[in-house]
């Protein structure tokens, strides 16, 4: 509500004296305050603060009187009692210097626009020259205890038990008279008055004492330190007319303030909490409202330890009070007692270096004009350590203030709006975002710009309205959060978000005439004032539109009876309370603007004096049964008036007792409305109210609730209760129900469908640097910064309900409230606070709430998570009572897992460890290993190592938090190509078939040594073995690469076991699947030209498909895993990437071209520029092949013509067609490049076959030459090329041409097993066309896999059943064996180019 912003400002008095002030007494309206030292009366301005005059007693004078000791200000500021140490009462008349005497005036540049227009306007912003005149002084004859100003007559109270009361003007005989404190019945109440008993008052007098106008009487500490409240019994203070009232069982008061609005007396007491008491309004007894204390748990080094309490100070708007004790320190509570600021603690009494300062001790302290300034004087012995000794102090606290302290409008209920001095700060928000009314347009949740940063949005006073109208009295934000008014002395102006301009009154002297009384408000696009017209000398209630000009000739006015006190607008009415205790209703009509009386209601029955109200507000809350699931349209009406009548929450609802007009007379209704029935008193306590006018039927509970702020006792909320799906309501369930909960923050605002409460908070920052031999104001406080809070309160209120059994209606809340982010986090505050106060509790709880909890929270789908993560956040030796409640942490680990929410179970394990005996855990890990594994869950299962290694070794209690790194020596998957290109293809005689040598070393798994090591390595082995069992080589290459398994190693070692291929036609099937690899497909129109239309194609294909930069070659989910190093030692492809010198010129490897390249190099190659690109890779282009312009010039001299034929483009897209994914393409080469380590030569020939690249496949077969390689792998590599032989003669005739290009490598591999073929068993079509798989362009006609980059097609365009007619002239013979046609086709080298 307060909160300390910035450092203290040091005001020095530029008179040097010896003396220093040590008390400050402020006038009625706050703009003077008097200060005194032992001989010397000042008087200081407010704003600029100055002083404007000084009074020095006379050294004989002094002698004769003593010196001063305290103060008082006439209520017209026109004089000022001053009270002397020996019984004397100096009375001092403040004389105005005239009409144009200033003693300060401000000085503008020339040229400046502020011109002054209207006689008087100086003053505003003048600090006026006064002089003090001395009359005659007043003997007492006893030292002075207390001075208190009433209207025309100033009370002394004497040590000699004496109440004096004198005339401030007529000092005469008759001007005074004394009242002995003896003669004053006391009682503890005022119907015991006459028989009950009576204190003794002999010898006692009163020590403090102070007038409160509301309760019409006098709170008084005695000087035993008893506490007590006279009344006067009639207008007059006479003593056969005081009637005194004392509180029992205490004895040990210092020091009262009262607050007038809200009817306290606070009393300060010697053991440093303030006891505030309110009037029995029955009984007249005090009856202890509540404490001021510092608590224990966050003050444990000083709570007891403050001393006396030495002052307190309500503010001025009566909303907080400010306490001080004799050992220092201020502290400032809310009304009813929500501590807000306390400099005992923290930064304010630790240096930066962890040493304690002294608080700071204050000799006085007082409220400057509408509580933004709070002006101390320091201790003297403070003073002394600072270096002007001379210049006498005075600190100013700077504050920032809520505006629902003056102006509790319900425009701004869901914006926090502070003001300070000069600047107002709000939560800025998005400004498309204005609530609708409407239930069609449901609210979105607010923007993080209103939850999710600290800022605040500042915006600066305008200077020249401040100027003149400080200080800033009422404040106030329209609904969207786009649009302020501030009002000061006179007028008002205001401010748009939107062109972030102010608007002020065109005509100074409009400004000048009006001063705001009972608030502003936002309606719409105008702003409601309720005002004083100085020249009409009325009130009146006006209305200006934001968008024109701040002009009386926009404005709508209308005139009213009496002086307004309060102002407040509900959906198109407008509410004013009164200062004769009515209340009046209008209505705003939006076609003119017009206000028309609606209602006026009278309260003065209810209303002892109208200060008392606090707020007043229209309502659609009612209790009566009117209201159902089928009428939400009648909560939009307004139903009922709300007033806060001094902490006191009063609701009148109108009266529906009488006939009832159907709906379709809503005319007649508007023209008479409802009467109100008599109020009711709804809590006690109260400083806010909440409620909103909007309605929402999937959130009625939070809409239709009313929120309250109760100081210490946190919150209130009037909640709803509903009838489930249209039911009838039970006869016994209460409509709402009032359930109170406790907040870590002071609530500003509610959002009410986002069930958060929004609050500020002082945060202090410590300065270094700043030490010297006298520390300086920066270094003895910390600067003070307010920062934005807000609060989930769901919870309290879910719990709430479910103590009262009210579970039903505790679902229907929270499922309504599902959808929000934070809703999680909801459930585990509520199972967590109720687990901490269970758990925690010495005595035995007869009637447990946790269950109940549980069973509540299983009705939402995050069930399994809001228990663990409760768990995991709450301390160990809770769980067994939290798990004997939800449920065996066994059953819900295994619910996680049929429910599939792998992470969850995770960390239901690190319960189970600590709960169970390793080998339960074990299995359980074991069990989420293998999911985790199955699921792809990479990170998870990395977890799992070594979580399984922790209990193995027993070292760690929980797994450490982040995963390890992956050992270097493992080919870290398929991020191999991610910062190399290398081609994995290497021809068969780039590699001497002697040294074939399969005895490759590979390294286990580190520390195997260990059973847990080898546990692990178990499940990687049988899981990667189930995976190559299934051919999901892509999983299979994941796992590797994510798990840093030692792929290699493990191949070497199953080369002959599992890493055999059983059916290349499934497995290829599959690959297909896997890596979305189109089948290859052959093109329709093909037959027209053949030798023309494939010559150009051998070359033209793989350099078209060359597009893609290498940079991008992998993105794939596999990101998270290191780069991987290289494998160690190479054995067949130990020259990989190394090019016979000679063919450099020629071609240049895929890694060196970077650039996508397409159409020049297309177009390039067709105009004979070939010298610039590569025919795929030098290591394609058989020995016998030579790389010169005449291999060119053949192919041009067989193409007659260059332009792209029809022919050649369809050709061109169905190479494209036939490629799969670059990445797939990227993963394919590496797992090859991986069984090629290993030694497992039928997946290489399945790759290679997928790939279509003739160069691994003559490269495994001139493998298999090799004496080391078992007999069934080459007969598998046998049986496997002819059975897929046979299948693309059937299924997938694309394969054919592939085939038919392989011929010479499957002939030598029928060669080495030794059978015999007949070759003339199946001839080509076309002779025309041979071209040996051994001589020409046989290497170049395959298109490289390598080359093609990117080309993403899907594979509904490879469709393998596609079988073109017409493109085998004549089919195989049915008499030859599909294995004998393969083997012809083999030897004979040549075949169709249709096919190619």
């Amino acid at each position: 509500m307060y909160f300390l912003t910035g450092w203290p400002r040091r005001l020095l008095c530029p008179l040097r004296s010896e003396e220093e002030p040590f008390y400050i007494q402020p006038s009625s309206q706050r703009f003077y305050f008097a200060l005194l030292s032992e001989t010397q009366l000042s008087v200081w301005f407010s704003r600029p603060s100055v002083l404007i005059v000084s009074y020095i007693e006379s050294a004989k004078a002094a002698a004769q009187f003593g010196f001063y000791q305290k103060a008082e200000w006439k209520p017209d500021d026109s004089m000022i009692a001053v009270a002397t140490a020996k019984g004397y009462i100096l009375l001092f008349d403040v004389l105005g210097g005239g009409d144009d005497k200033y003693l300060y005036e401000p000085v503008y540049p020339k040229g400046s626009p502020r011109v002054k227009v209207t006689p008087g306007f100086k003053e505003e912003q003048c600090a006026p020259a006064l002089s003090l005149e001395m009359k005659k002084p007043v003997d007492l004859e006893a030292p002075i205890t207390s001075l208190q100003s009433l209207q025309e007559d100033l009370l002394v109270c004497t040590a000699d038990g004496y109440l004096h009361v004198l005339h401030w003007d007529g000092l005469g005989s008759n001007g005074r008279k004394a009242i002995c404190l003896t003669t004053i019945p006391f009682s503890l109440d005022l119907q015991s008055a006459r028989g009950g008993p009576s204190l003794d008052l002999e010898g006692v007098h009163i020590r403090c004492m102070e007038y409160c106008v509301t309760l019409d009487g006098f709170a008084v500490v005695l000087s035993d330190g008893r506490l007590g409240f006279i009344t006067p019994l009639s207008n007059t203070i006479t003593a056969d007319q005081l009637q005194g009232v004392w509180a029992a069982d205490v004895t040990d008061g210092t020091c009262v303030a009262v607050n007038n609005k809200y009817r306290l007396m606070a009393f300060g007491c010697a053991s440093g909490s303030v006891l505030v008491y309110m009037i029995d309004t029955t009984t007249g007894s005090m009856q202890l409202s509540h404490k001021l204390e510092l608590t224990p748990k966050h003050y444990p080094d000083i709570y007891n330890k403050t001393g006396p309490v030495k002052l307190i100070c309500w503010s001025p708007d009566c909303s907080v009070v400010m306490v001080t004790w004799e050992c220092g320190g201020l502290s400032l509570w809310s009304v009813f007692g929500a501590h807000l600021i306390c400099t005992l603690g923290e930064d304010f009494i630790h240096r930066s270096d962890g040493t304690k300062k002294d608080p700071l001790k204050i000799s006085s302290m007082s409220w400057g004009a509408e509580g933004y300034h709070l002006w101390v004087l320091p201790h003297k012995q403070e003073r002394r350590r600072q270096e002007d000794a001379l210049q006498a102090g005075i600190l100013q606290f700077h504050f920032i203030k809520s505006a629902l302290t003056v102006n509790p409008c319900t425009s701004n209920q869901e914006q926090v709006l502070l003001h300070g001095e000069d600047r107002l700060y709000l939560t800025c928000g998005d400004p498309t975002q204005i609530h609708s009314n409407s239930d069609t347009h449901p609210h979105t949740h607010l923007h993080p710009t209103l939850l999710g940063h600290k800022h605040w949005h500042v915006v600066q006073i305008h200077s020249t309205y401040l100027e003149s109208n400080w200080p800033i009295r009422f404040a106030a934000i329209d609904t969207a959060g786009q649009c302020m008014a501030v009002a000061g002395r006179r007028g008002f102006a205001h401010y748009s978000l939107f062109t972030r301009k102010w608007k002020l009154f065109g005509n100074i002297t409009q400004e000048q005439n009006m001063t705001v009384t009972g608030g502003l408000a936002w309606w719409n696009d105008f702003v409601v004032v309720a005002c004083y017209n100085f020249i009409d000398q009325q009130e009146q209630l006006r209305l200006y539109q934001r968008s024109s000009n701040l002009d009386n000739a926009f404005a709508s006015v209308t005139k009213l009876h009496s002086d307004t006190l309060l102002l407040n607008v509900f959906r198109d009415m407008v509410i004013l309370f009164r200062a004769d205790c009515s209340i009046c209703l209008y209505s705003i009509e939006r076609k003119n603007d017009s206000v028309e009386l609606l209602q006026e209601v009278s309260m003065s029955r209810y209303i002892p004096h109208p200060a008392l109200v606090v707020s007043v507000t229209l309502t659609s809350v009612r209790t009566e049964t009117g209201i159902t699931l089928k009428a939400p349209q009648q909560a939009c009406m307004a139903e009922s008036i709300m007033l806060n009548l001094a902490g006191q929450l009063i609701m009148l609802q109108r009266d529906r007792s009488g006939p009832q007009v159907r709906e379709k007379d809503t005319a007649a209704v508007n023209k008479k409305l409802l009467p109100f029935c008599p109020p009711v008193v709804l809590a006690q306590c109260v400083e806010n109210v909440w409620t909103t006018c909007r309605s929402n039927k999937k959130k009625r509970h939070l809409l239709e609730a009313l929120w309250l702020s109760c100081g210490e006792a946190g919150m209130k909320v009037w909640l709803p209760l509903f009838p489930r799906d249209h039911r009838k309501p039970h006869s016994f369930l209460s409509r709402r129900i009032m359930l109170p909960f406790h907040i870590n923050i002071y609530p500003l605002a509610v959002l009410f469908e986002d069930a958060l409460v929004l609050g500020a908070t002082n945060e202090t920052v410590l300065y270094d640097g700043m030490q010297g031999s006298s520390e300086p104001l920066e270094a003895l406080f910390p600067y003070c910064t307010v920062e934005r809070t807000s609060q989930i309160y769901l919870h309290h209120i879910l719990r709430q309900l479910l103590v009262r059994n009210l579970g039903e209606q505790a679902l229907m809340l929270a499922q309504s409230c599902a959808s929000l982010p934070y809703f999680p986090h909801v459930m585990e505050l509520m199972v967590h606070v109720v687990l901490e106060e269970e758990a925690t509790s010495r005595e035995p709880i007869p009637d447990p709430l946790l269950p109940t909890v549980a069973k509540f929270i299983t009705e939402f789908p995050l069930f399994l998570q809001t228990i663990v993560h409760c768990a995991r956040k709450t301390e160990y030796a809770l769980w067994n009572y939290l798990f004997a409640a939800v449920g065996n942490p066994k059953d819900l680990f295994e619910e996680c897992l049929m429910a599939q929410d792998l992470d969850t179970a995770a960390s239901y394990l690190i319960i189970l460890q600590n709960m169970e005996v390793p080998a339960v855990s074990r299995q359980h890990a074991t069990l989420l290993f293998n999911t985790a594994l199955e699921q792809g869950k990479w990170d998870l299962c990395r977890h799992m190592i070594r979580f399984l290694k922790a209990i193995g070794s027993g070292e760690m209690e929980t797994p450490p938090p982040t995963p390890t790194t992956q050992e270097p020596s493992s080919t870290g998957g398929f991020e191999f190509f991610r910062n190399r290109s290398i081609s994995l293809s290497q021809s068969a005689d780039s590699v001497t078939t002697g040294k074939f040598n399969l005895q490759k070393t590979f390294s286990m798994p580190s520390g195997s040594s260990c059973a847990e090591n080898m546990y692990i390595d178990m499940m990687l082995w049988r899981h990667a073995r189930h995976l190559l069992e299934q051919v999901r080589l892509r999983d299979l290459g994941c796992f590797s690469a994510q798990l840093g398994f030692e792929l290699i190693g493990w191949l070497c070692r199953e080369r002959n076991r599992v890493a055999r291929v059983d059916d290349f036609v499934t497995a290829l099937k599959k690959l297909h699947k896997d890596f979305l690899w189109p089948f290859p497909v052959i093109p329709v129109g093909n037959l027209s030209s053949p030798l023309k239309n494939g010559r150009c194609r051998t070359v033209l294909s793989p350099r078209l498909l060359k597009s893609q930069s290498a940079d991008s070659l992998l993105n794939n989910d596999m990101d998270t895993a290191p780069p991987p190093t290289a494998p160690a030692n190479h054995t067949w492809i130990d020259g990989l990437g190394q090019r016979p010198k000679d063919m450099d010129t020629a071609s240049s490897a895929h890694s060196n071209q970077h650039s996508p390249q397409t159409h020049e190099a297309f177009l390039s190659l067709l105009t004979n520029k070939v010298e610039e690109y590569s025919i795929g890779s030098a290591t394609d282009l058989t020995e016998t092949s030579s790389v010169v312009d005449g291999d060119w010039t053949m192919v041009d001299e067989n193409s007659s013509t260059l332009s792209l034929s029809q022919a050649e483009l369809e050709h061109i897209s169905m190479e494209l067609a036939n490629k799969g994914p670059h990445k797939s393409q990227v993963q394919l080469r590496y797992l090859l490049h991986v069984f090629m380590e290993a030694g497992c030569l039928e997946w290489c020939v399945v790759i290679g076959l997928i790939l279509r690249d003739a160069n691994v496949i003559k490269q495994v077969i001139s493998f298999l030459d090799n004496s080391e390689v078992p007999a069934e792998t080459v007969q598998s590599v046998r049986n496997g090329l002819l059975a897929v032989d046979a299948w693309a003669s059937t299924d997938c005739l694309g394969y054919k041409p592939f085939l038919s290009l392989i011929q010479p490598q499957l002939q030598r591999l029928m060669e080495s097993t030794s059978e015999q073929v007949q070759p003339e068993a199946f001839q080509p079509a076309s002779q025309c066309s041979k071209l040996s798989g051994s001589e020409g362009l046989g290497g170049a006609a395959v298109p490289r896999a390598e080359d093609s980059r990117g080309v993403v097609t899907p594979l509904g365009l490879a469709l393998p059943s596609l079988e073109p007619a017409g493109v085998f002239p004549r089919p195989p013979s049915e008499d030859c064996p599909p294995e004998q046609t393969e083997e012809q086709g083999e030897e004979e080298g040549t075949y169709d180019c249709t096919l190619s």
